[in-house]
């Protein structure tokens, strides 16, 4: 994926922005190459339709295929400024407070950054049924979480899926992939398939409302009824939210009771305005993306470019309830991945969680089973999770023997992470640390 020409987009050509970045990066070769680094040149770039107002509410940017994207929020009076270094950064508690707000009251994301594809035409279904490791032919307004698998079975994309006509979809994906995913959709257009892919990203803001006081608040703004029977998990539905008309989609990348509002852009700074005003008698609070990666990890979901590439299948990241394999709907790349099913994996995704809560990650690190030398895994993604008091992330573990690794494996063990040279004890679970049981997000 490092020399995938489609991680940049046709604006990347420009040559006074090139000129500006180049520099930057060339610069930067010999620097201190912190793990949460973000480039300065040619910025800011890309905007949200309410960038200036979570500007003004103290945001720290950070940047993602140009978008100027919420990192965390710094208290009145404080610089919203990172200060590097290896350890527990100047931030740390200013996103402690973000993750207690979306677990206990309600945080308030700018997602406006995601990619959304939508994808129309008389053999939409049939397409992604092909594409998509999930069955997507479901009733109008409902929500498929899938993965995108080549011919060896491994990802190409981890997405999820609205179905809103009989013969339209809403493709929703990251920030950086959809370049990559369009391209993906496009080239596995059939001659005889009528399918047309649009790229919509910058005509819908998305705002994320997420925890506890979720349903409360958006109740209080809308006629539609947001119980759980009238609008349970996974379902997308246009609704009023005071004088606008936005999609509302029931799902959570925190692992809390939420939704996402997709809303036409002209409309967004009126949306969050008006949120932010309907929301401080629920607790509101700004949040960035330092918190949903925490957050996301402490629930252990999974991130496509880290947990999922083109080097890993559904079978070693934990996925195949994403999959149709108890049907007989065939999909691209379904042999390969039954293949390793059968064999086994050599190696599995697992939930981590350090017992020593002074110790700071931020990913990469190696795993040790039994106090072995050589490594036994290698973290892929860590932060520090508020709720569970100490670093938490994913990992993948392996037997250095070439053996199917099994639970077994995993569970009648001792861990330890190498965290810059320190030994630091790990408990491991194939199930996530917050929440296993999904309880809260169906709530």
């Amino acid at each position: 994926m490092g020399v995938d020409i489609r991680r940049f987009a046709p604006f990347n050509g420009n040559n006074q922005w090139l000129k500006a970045r180049v520099g930057e990066v060339l610069g930067l070769h010999y620097a201190v190459p912190w793990p949460n680094r973000e480039f300065q040149s040619a910025r800011p770039f890309r905007r949200s339709p309410v960038h200036h107002l979570v500007e003004a509410a103290g945001a720290s940017f950070g940047s993602k295929m140009g978008w100027e994207r919420p990192n965390f929020f710094a208290p009145a009076g404080c610089e919203p400024v990172i200060e590097y270094s290896w350890g527990k950064q100047n931030w740390l508690t200013w996103v402690d407070e973000e993750q207690r707000a979306a677990r206990q009251q309600v945080a308030l994301f700018d997602e406006t950054s995601f990619g959304k594809l939508v994808i129309k035409g008389p053999d939409a279904c049939a397409l992604l049924q092909w594409l998509c490791t999930a069955d997507v032919d479901v009733e109008l307004g409902r929500v498929v979480y899938t993965g995108v698998l080549n011919a060896r079975g491994t990802y190409e994309a981890d997405v999820t899926i609205t179905r809103i006509k009989h013969d339209e979809y809403l493709w929703v994906t990251g920030s950086g992939s959809v370049n990559r995913d369009r391209d993906w959709i496009s080239r596995h257009i059939a001659a005889d398939q009528s399918v047309t892919v649009a790229d919509m990203s910058s005509a819908f803001a998305v705002l994320g409302v997420m925890g506890p006081n979720s349903r409360a608040l958006l109740q209080s703004l809308t006629s539609a009824d947001l119980g759980d029977e009238a609008f349970p998990f996974a379902t997308s539905k246009e609704i009023d939210l005071g004088y606008f008309t936005v999609r509302a989609t029931r799902i959570t990348y925190v692992g809390e009771l939420g939704w996402e509002l997709y809303i036409p852009s002209e409309f967004a700074v009126g949306v969050f305005d008006l949120l932010s005003s309907r929301g401080e008698a629920f607790g509101i609070r700004n949040a960035g993306y330092y918190a949903i990666n925490a957050l996301r990890l402490e629930k252990g979901y999974r991130a496509f470019g880290v947990e999922l590439t083109p080097d890993y299948t559904p079978v070693e990241a934990g996925l195949l309830f994403a999959t149709k394999l108890k049907t007989d709907i065939p999909f691209l790349g379904r042999d390969a991945v039954e293949q390793i099913k059968a064999a086994g994996p050599k190696r599995l995704l697992v939930s981590f969680v350090l017992d020593d809560p002074s110790m700071m990650m931020w990913g990469g690190e190696l795993l040790l089973r039994n106090g072995a030398a050589g490594g036994n895994g290698q973290v892929t993604s860590a932060a520090w999770g508020t709720t569970l008091g100490r670093c938490v992330g994913l990992a993948y573990v392996w037997d250095r023997t070439g053996g199917v690794v099994t639970p077994d494996f995993i569970n009648e063990a001792t861990w330890q992470v190498n965290v810059g040279g320190t030994l630091v004890a790990a408990t491991l679970s194939l199930r996530s640390p917050y929440d296993p049981g999904s309880e809260r997000i169906r709530a």
